[in-house]
């Protein structure tokens, strides 16, 4: 005979895995991907250090270029282009952040859900996407897709100020 409270538990026990699933899902999936099969690249995060958070300073103010097409970052530099360590930042840029506007939305939409503060890398990426969502903007002709880039920039910018408040 079953117990009445066994339809309950089952029900709990659902919505808690439901929830637990949600909260574990990548925000970055292409992480976990990596094209080029090198198990080093895999979840790869380009900041590890102080030094590399000065180098991509420094890479983003000699005009780095996120574009949308296979190979999508361009560092005009050539002395900065050619550090080993801007290799990562290829793949990155490359292989994990989403180039789609419904891609960038979904993700704004996810961050806007989050009530912690974001890992290392997704805050990483996060900014990433934003500097490639916003390099998008600026040569995007069309007026409504403007306003559907301007609106992508927007949820991006308060996801990042609403991690920093969280942090």
């Amino acid at each position: 005979m079953m117990q009445w409270w066994a339809p309950l538990i089952v029900v709990y026990l659902s919505v808690y895995l439901a929830t637990t699933q949600h909260h574990r899902k990548a925000l970055y999936p292409s992480a976990y991907r990596i094209k080029r099969g090198t198990y080093s690249l895999i979840n790869p995060t380009f900041q590890r250090s102080v030094e590399d958070v000065n180098l991509l300073f420094e890479i983003l103010l000699a005009g780095m270029q996120i574009q949308g097409a296979e190979h999508t970052m361009l560092i005009p530099d050539e002395e900065l282009a050619s550090m080993r360590s801007t290799e990562r930042l290829e793949v990155i840029c490359d292989d994990v952040l989403p180039k789609k506007l419904s891609d960038i939305r979904r993700l704004a939409a996810e961050l806007a859900q989050r009530r912690q503060p974001l890992s290392r890398q997704d805050f990483e990426r996060t900014v990433l996407t934003l500097v490639y969502t916003t390099q998008t903007l600026s040569r995007v002709s069309n007026e409504q897709q403007r306003a559907a880039w301007t609106d992508a920039v927007i949820q991006l910018f308060r996801a990042v100020q609403k991690d920093l408040r969280l942090s």
